[in-house]
């Protein structure tokens, strides 16, 4: 079996590098920088699990807090696991849930070994602690599981911040110590990984403790995970903290930026040294009637594309691309055809594989600069103007 990861080139000019990881024993080598797209309840929006295969996506994202909800992770795992539940032939990443439960504020209470909140859905009491939150995604059969973290909201206090590291690192150290009782019980496979996630806001200090507790914990665990950023701050000041974390990060593992997904801040973290990304912002825009293109963003509702019969992106070869015009997506938009949002979702997830593609293929062949400016120049002058 190969490596779990390794890298197989790198910029001269940034820490912008290519890799592989090794998913489901080997049989997937997903080339990095790679990008997942966002299945929270075991369903892309608005496109099939073959769509989303057909594209090339390795690996995609499911939500444990969701899931654990609504069908169970029981149910899931009486049905064969969440990739046969949803019908997915590759890898899959499970997020810990942490993120949702602590986004509902009102509705939590933290505990010293977990946290308590009540259901979105029905107002049920629910806990997760740690060792739950690896039990359930060991249910749903993840390739890829993440330790149950605090997530502090953008521009904490700095008691909140403290607070919060506290926590997140207690909780990541009982996570990989049941990790390892249920591999030793045959419940987790030596194929399935687990990584830990780094917090600490805004402050250099505060993330360089952080990383230096978890990196010492490795190599029991597998990867690290970059989260609490793009929560609300600045983007200049994700810039700085990704420049600052960079060249501290364990070159021999992958380094996962969570919940980033807009083409400048992709970028960005490419540069610093970011192998994964994930992000509900190609379907969730697509839903929105905004579509990723070579010339940067159309918003098919409006009016100057009610008579237009080109493409969405002329340079674009997926389905919706080759086959209907802008006129007719409007046209779906409009008139409320749920086809609309569909369309428009499968192409911003094709824009999203092709990305990467060029992004992977520009680092090896050592014109990422060229690569890094053009796409900014595209993206980041767009939402200046």
């Amino acid at each position: 079996m190969p490596p779990f990861f390794f890298t197989t080139a790198k910029d001269s000019m940034s820490r912008a590098r290519t890799g592989e990881i090794s998913l489901c024993g080997g049989r997937i080598l997903a080339k990095t920088p790679l990008f997942m797209p966002v299945g929270t309840s075991a369903s892309i929006k608005g496109v099939s699990s073959e769509n989303v295969d057909e594209m090339g996506y390795p690996i995609i994202l499911g939500n444990t807090y969701h899931l654990s909800l609504r069908p169970g992770s029981e149910k899931i795992r009486g049905l064969g696991g969440l990739k046969k539940f949803m019908g997915w032939p590759n890898a899959i990443l499970t997020d810990s849930g942490g993120y949702q439960v602590f986004s509902l504020a009102k509705r939590m209470v933290f505990q010293e070994d977990g946290v308590e909140f009540r259901s979105h859905i029905d107002g049920a009491k629910h806990f997760l602690s740690p060792s739950r939150v690896i039990e359930i995604q060991a249910d749903l059969g993840s390739d890829i599981m993440m330790v149950l973290d605090d997530c502090p909201p953008a521009n904490p206090s700095t008691e909140r911040l403290k607070e919060s590291l506290r926590r997140t690192h207690l909780w990541a150290l009982s996570s990989i110590r049941h990790f390892d009782i249920l591999r030793e019980k045959k419940r987790i496979t030596e194929q399935q990984k687990i990584f830990a996630i780094l917090q600490g806001g805004l402050s250099e200090e505060m993330r360089s403790d952080s990383l230096s507790l978890l990196q010492e914990a490795t190599p029991s665990f597998d990867g690290i995970a970059i989260g609490g950023l793009s929560v609300g701050e600045k983007r200049k000041d994700m810039y700085k903290m990704l420049d600052f974390l960079g060249p501290k990060l364990d070159t021999h593992s992958p380094h996962y930026l969570m919940g980033v997904g807009a083409v400048p801040d992709i970028l960005e973290g490419v540069k610093n040294g970011m192998d994964m990304f994930d992000c509900v912002l190609p379907t969730r825009n697509g839903r929105n009637g905004q579509a990723f293109t070579s010339e940067g963003v159309i918003r098919i509702r409006n009016q100057c594309f009610q008579n237009s019969d080109a493409p969405l992106d002329p340079a674009c070869d997926c389905k919706a691309c080759q086959k209907l015009s802008r006129a007719y997506l409007r046209h779906l938009f409009m008139a409320g055809e749920m086809l609309g949002p569909m369309m428009l979702s499968l192409h911003n997830l094709h824009f999203y594989s092709s990305l990467m593609r060029g992004i992977h293929q520009s680092i090896q062949e050592g014109r990422f600069a060229a690569f890094y400016k053009k796409w900014n120049q595209v993206y980041q002058e767009q939402e200046e103007r």
